[in-house]
């Protein structure tokens, strides 16, 4: 039984940038509500858009972009290498190529179904499949070899159909093969009032405990997990096949599933009380835009981002409060943000004198961004941040 505990109203598609002549166009917007499993403990938004709506040749983002991500794909990589040395990689959702071209070619292979985003690995000549990961293109891949080895990054939350999903894995997986799936962490999103984890492409937030009950299914276990920074805290799992002996169960598991019981991601009254913090932490957002405007501050935002779209269509927050928003990712840019129609500009390094106080959207990547912006912190400059609770910093 799937049962309601948050309503964070009418939403656009939070990747859907909008070109300057079509602003008068209508936008189509869904009613972003989010529930709670009570059998396997899963979360999940209640309704979904059509992939294609989402996932096409428009897609704006690339992990490249981030040097928070960069690093962490290749510090993984390093370990896969020395832990695991595959002699065949799958990546389901591989972007523009920052994990797997850690990979010599001839062992890995690329899924991506954001055309213009595939367009990018296959021209560093990496195999690339244009496609939506499937037991069919499991089967295609895997005609002659299967693989040791599917790594997938921030994908799986984005994929309605996971007995599709699991299902094509076991095809693609060798017996004693390993599978490594990274997605935001539920726990720190509940704990933080990360609400803005919850828009049209993360169609779940998962906990451990709702993992394990799906993977159960499939005749799949987690031997290992690894908490780590990405996303506002995710996890990362380290999966195997019930019959591969090879790898026991380590403490890392147990040790996040106490955690996670704990806290009480089990229980339905977790998440009502969520629910109340999200709405006062609405309020005290507000309350700090107020204060600032009735100062007559200049305000702008850092980081177009989907999670961002969440929040400022949430709250109600627009032009009227954010004057513009900077932003390194190309496609973006000399766009507006879905719903608010803010307009977004190319990135520049932040200059006090020309803004009193920054929204930070992308609070994912704070510590890069505040590392990168030292002469306007230094020199008074504010930002706004909402999580864990809003304050001005």
């Amino acid at each position: 039984m799937i049962k309601k505990f948050l309503d964070l109203g009418l939403q656009p598609l939070a990747n859907s940038y909008i070109e300057k002549k079509k602003l008068d166009k209508k936008e189509k917007k869904f009613n972003l509500e989010i529930g709670f499993n009570t059998k396997n403990y899963l979360v999940s938004i209640l309704k979904t858009i059509p992939k294609e709506k989402m996932f096409n040749e428009n897609y704006p983002y690339k992990t490249s972009e981030s040097q928070t991500m960069k690093d962490s794909f290749k510090n993984l990589s390093k370990n896969i290498k020395k832990s695991y040395r595959p002699d065949m990689i799958i990546e389901i959702g591989s972007n523009d190529g920052t994990f797997i071209k850690n990979f010599d070619k001839k062992i890995a292979i690329c899924v991506e179904p954001c055309k213009n985003i595939a367009k990018l690995t296959k021209k560093k000549k990496y195999k690339t499949y244009p496609e939506y990961w499937s037991q069919k293109l499991a089967k295609k891949i895997t005609k002659n070899k299967k693989a040791d080895l599917i790594y997938s990054s921030n994908t799986l939350s984005h994929i309605k159909n996971l007995n599709e999903i699991f299902m094509a894995i076991n095809i693609a997986l060798t017996r004693d093969g390993i599978l490594i799936l990274e997605d935001p962490s539920l726990l720190n999103c509940i704990k933080n009032v990360a609400y803005d984890q919850f828009y049209c492409e993360h169609i779940y937030v998962f906990s451990t405990i709702a993992l394990k009950n799906i993977l159960q299914k499939f005749g799949l276990e987690i031997f290992r997990i690894e908490n780590i920074k990405t996303h506002g805290g995710s996890n990362r799992y380290f999966i195997k096949k019930k019959l591969n002996k090879n790898w026991k169960i380590s403490k890392s598991v147990k040790k996040e599933i106490s955690k996670e019981i704990k806290f009480g991601l089990h229980k339905f009254s977790t998440y009502k009380k969520f629910e109340k913090d999200v709405i006062k932490s609405k309020e005290k957002l507000l309350k700090i835009f107020k204060k600032l405007s009735n100062k007559k501050l200049k305000i702008i935002g850092y980081g177009a981002t989907a999670k961002s779209c969440t929040v400022l269509n949430y709250c109600g927050i627009g032009k009227r409060s954010i004057e513009y928003f900077f932003d390194t990712t190309s496609y973006k840019i000399n766009k507006y943000l879905p719903g608010t129609k803010i307009f977004i500009k190319k990135y520049k390094k932040l200059d006090k004198s020309k803004v009193d106080a920054v929204y930070l959207g992308a609070w994912n990547f704070k510590d890069e961004i505040f590392k990168k912006e030292k002469k306007f912190i230094s020199s008074g400059g504010k930002f706004i941040t909402h999580v864990p609770y809003p304050k001005l910093i």
